[in-house]
Parts: C-alpha cells; sequence; structure tokens
C-alpha cells in the first residue's frame, strides 16, 4: 500500500481534503463522483449512498461502492447469495423475487438470506402487499420494494411493510423518483441511474437517496486492458 501523492492538492491544506491511500497491485473500479451528492440512507448505522448492480464476485471485490445490490434474471438461489454474502466485504441487499417467485418460497428465501447475513432484501415490483407484509413480519432487516412506474400505491406499500422504494423506471425514473419525492418527503428512496454521470445526477436532483450503479461488463474492462497490451503499455489492472 501507499500513499496518493500524486493528487494534485496533496501538498496544499484543504479542511475538505480525504487522504487517499491505494494499492500497487489493485485497480479498483470507482463509482462516478457525482453519486456521492446524494444524502445517503442510513441502515442499521451504516451510511449507503452508492450500490453497485452487479452479481459478478471480481467486481465487487473491486469497487468502491458502499453495497451491493444483488438482483439477477433467475429464480433467487441461496447458493449464489451465500457466495456474494461470503466473497464481499460491503453489506449485500439480495433479491428474493416477487414475480415468478412469489408466495410462501419469497418468505422462506427472506428468512434464509437474513440468515446468511444480507442487510436486506429487495423485492420486484409484481409482489402482492399480503405477500409483502408477510415477509416484512417474517424478517428483521429492511423490506425494499421495487417501483417501475408512477402509477403504484406507494402508501399501499409502505403500510404493507415496505422499508425502502427502489424506483426502476428506465429512461422515466428522474420523472417518477420526483413524483413519489413530493408526495412523501421523508421516505428512503434508491433509484437506478445507469452509470453516465448526468444520469446519476438527475436521478439524485430528483430526489433520490441512494443510486443503483451499473458497472461496465468483464468484456468492456478486458477490452480497454487489452488494447493498451497490444500497444505495449502496462494496463492499470491484471
Amino acid at each position: 500500500m501507499s500513499l496518493n501523492t500524486s493528487d494534485p492538492y496533496f501538498r496544499e491544506s484543504n479542511d475538505n481534503y480525504v487522504p487517499q491511500v491505494d494499492s500497487q497491485l489493485r485497480h479498483i473500479l470507482r463509482v462516478p463522483k457525482e453519486a456521492y451528492a446524494a444524502s445517503g440512507i442510513i441502515v442499521n448505522g451504516r451510511r449507503i449512498k452508492t450500490l453497485i448492480f452487479t452479481t459478478d464476485i471480481a467486481i465487487i471485490r473491486n469497487c468502491d461502492a458502499d453495497a451491493v445490490f444483488a438482483v439477477y434474471p433467475f429464480t433467487p438461489q441461496l447458493a449464489i447469495s451465500e457466495a456474494l454474502i461470503h466473497a464481499a466485504y460491503i453489506p449485500v441487499f439480495c433479491g428474493v423475487g416477487g414475480g415468478t417467485t412469489k408466495g410462501i418460497r419469497t418468505i422462506s428465501l427472506a428468512k434464509d438470506v437474513e440468515s446468511q447475513g444480507a442487510m436486506g432484501v429487495v423485492l420486484n415490483a409484481p409482489i402482492s402487499d399480503l405477500n409483502l407484509a408477510a415477509i416484512s413480519m417474517a424478517i428483521d432487516i429492511p423490506v425494499i420494494i421495487t417501483v417501475v412506474d408512477e402509477n403504484t400505491d406507494i402508501e399501499k406499500r409502505l403500510k404493507s411493510g415496505a422499508s425502502i422504494i427502489n424506483v426502476a423506471a428506465a429512461q422515466r425514473t428522474p420523472e417518477v423518483v420526483a413524483k413519489i419525492r413530493k408526495a412523501f418527503p421523508r421516505i428512503p428512496i434508491i433509484a437506478s441511474s445507469g452509470n453516465l454521470p448526468e444520469t446519476i445526477s438527475r436521478t439524485i436532483e430528483a430526489g433520490a437517496n441512494a443510486i443503483t450503479f451499473t458497472p461496465p461488463s468483464a468484456k468492456e474492462l478486458f477490452s480497454g486492458m487489452m488494447e493498451k497490451y497490444r500497444g505495449g503499455k502496462q494496463p492499470d489492472c491484471e
């Protein structure tokens, strides 16, 4: 490990300066700095501003996000959640269904990932209020409910036990966040923001407390590295 003396502020007096210590070999995938304008959500004493939206363990182990948003397009499996929670050194929020997977199975999955050490569970938008309420009564970690448009009855979701709203409305996410924030000034909102600084800023300005960041794929990361190899340059990562 070494102190980053190349930082232009290293020799300047600045009360807001945060010292940075970096590994000589480890390459860190960094969330865009615009994300740190978010207020964050304090979950059991830990402030969460950024969540990396991936199940790639290599990326999870080499990023500077505050938490992992482990939601994937397959039936939730405990072997996957166990591997992610065990490998990550940051909190993990695990998807436990709500669409194809529902009913008693979602309750069982939620209880299991809680016992594995998940910081919270994420439910898909189609889940019923009854199923949502049953899950919230069965576990003692936050229940995050996904919202895909402005037609969702947010008040009913909150009364059914949702702790945090997760807005995933594609390009319309900032607009949906703004509408929810106007009606509910103090509820915790996570929102998807892609990976572009401008979309992150728009999402935060609309009222999101925390953002989910979509990292580049392994293919994209390898592409840049291989270009440097072909040019005879030493890449930033192995």
